[in-house]
């Protein structure tokens, strides 16, 4: 007996753990993985929203860098200090111009300028600040809630409490193997509230082993430094720069440029992708070339690094993964495993479904237990009924939705237009 008032107990704290923690934090919970869910495609919807930033008809070669980041000191002339000049993801993309702390935003916790460049004529599309545009706004608010360094800590607290949530309603899940197939029953007859009570222990124990993923990595994102620690992996976190690896040569009148400082790079790597090139400061400054190799997960922010001697053309250090230590490679990964890198583009869908789940479980977790405070009635409806109204209720939202939309993208969707029938016509000719 004593035994069992214990796990009696044990299980009553455990569930006002998992209700209390919905009650407060849940939508949080959402809002977090909504706007990661968003995120994932952020230079997608970019793309879309600012159609310019798209190279339809790419001709010729491209021009190298030197000449891209003449065009960008040009429009720029005013901004002394290192630029980075990150490559396109498709052959339709823009090359993007970093400045990492530009005077207009020198004081906010991370707004750098990001200048759009057009790989083939060096015309300089657009020169825009993070978190002024609705993409990187959305992933401010998903990585700090848009409130600088005080966001960022109370997003890594929310994903401690995330990551209790899940494993709660994991235990709270758990019937004993005597009722175990009964705990994967969705009854069909019993009224909408008790199958969306079904669903959601359904839907929480498919997803609570990613959340619990997302929710450990997410940490460990706002917190590199202290994984960092635990695994003697220093500058390994995302978005650290490395070492500060400085020239040693004698400054001459003769530096070498980025083309040469690729070559020089790739030599190590001959069969590696041009991710990052930063400019080196000063005469100590060193050439930061970012290379990804085909096994790297991690697509936009690869760990092959190699730092040239601008004066020299000495390679002056090296980050290579496959030599990487296992705390090392633990540490790389957190971020390909945060946003599904790890398992390739063609995961993003998933990724994008599993974000949205703590919206859906929190939806159908308050209904219910309002239900059982009595708040809102439950008609003792058939499954297909009560689906039937609830998709009509949908439908209609859907359609109100996509009517503003298609309102508010209506003079992109016309240039558009305009665009692709200028294009066949050319064709036709």
């Amino acid at each position: 007996m004593p035994f069992q008032y214990r796990r009696i107990l044990n299980r009553t704290i455990w569930l006002r753990v998992h209700v209390y923690l919905a009650l407060i934090f849940g939508p949080l919970f959402a809002l977090i993985g909504s706007t990661g869910s968003l995120s994932l495609y952020r230079e997608e919807i970019d793309a879309l929203l600012n159609p310019e930033l798209v190279i339809e008809q790419p001709e010729g070669q491209p021009l190298s860098l030197d000449k891209i980041l003449l065009q960008v000191r040009k429009a720029h002339p005013n901004r002394h200090g290192a630029w980075t000049l990150e490559m396109p993801n498709t052959e339709n993309g823009v090359i993007t111009a970093w400045f990492d702390k530009p005077k207009e935003s020198v004081d906010e916790f991370y707004a750098p300028l990001m200048v759009a460049v057009h790989p083939y004529t060096g015309h300089v599309i657009s020169s825009r600040f993070w978190g002024r545009t609705l993409t990187t706004w959305v992933s401010d608010l998903h990585t700090q809630l848009n409130k600088g360094a005080g966001g960022r800590n109370a997003v890594a607290v929310l994903a401690l409490l995330l990551f209790v949530s899940a494993a709660s309603g994991l235990y709270l899940w758990w019937p004993g193997l005597g009722a175990l197939s009964r705990a994967f029953r969705i009854r069909q007859n019993s009224g909408l509230m008790r199958f969306m009570m079904d669903s959601h222990r359904l839907l929480g124990l498919l997803t609570a082993g990613p959340l619990l993923l997302l929710a450990f990595t997410g940490f460990h994102l706002a917190y590199p430094s202290l994984l960092e620690n635990l695994t003697a992996s220093g500058g390994m976190g995302h978005g650290d720069e490395g070492p500060n690896i400085r020239s040693t040569a004698v400054p001459n009148d003769r530096p070498i440029n980025i083309a040469e400082a690729v070559l020089v790079a790739r030599g190590l790597f001959p069969s590696s992708e041009v991710r990052r090139i930063t400019t080196p400061v000063g005469e100590l400054g060193t050439y930061r070339i970012n290379l990804r190799q085909k096994h790297e997960l991690n697509q936009h922010h690869p760990f092959t690094t190699v730092w040239v001697d601008r004066w020299s053309g000495q390679i002056r250090g090296v980050n290579n993964p496959n030599q990487f230590s296992i705390g090392q490679t633990f540490t790389t990964w957190q971020w390909p495993l945060h946003t599904g890198e790890a398992l390739g583009r063609s995961a993003r869908p998933l990724w994008f479904m599993l974000g949205l789940m703590p919206l859906t479980l929190w939806i159908s977790g308050f209904s219910y237990w309002l239900f059982r405070k009595g708040l809102i009635r439950d008609r003792p409806l058939a499954l297909k009924q009560s689906i039937g109204r609830t998709c009509t209720w949908l439908g209609s939202s859907v359609r109100r939705c996509g009517r503003r939309l298609i309102d508010r993208l209506r003079p992109t969707l016309n240039v558009a237009l305009y665009r692709t029938r200028a294009y066949f016509e050319h064709l036709s000719k």
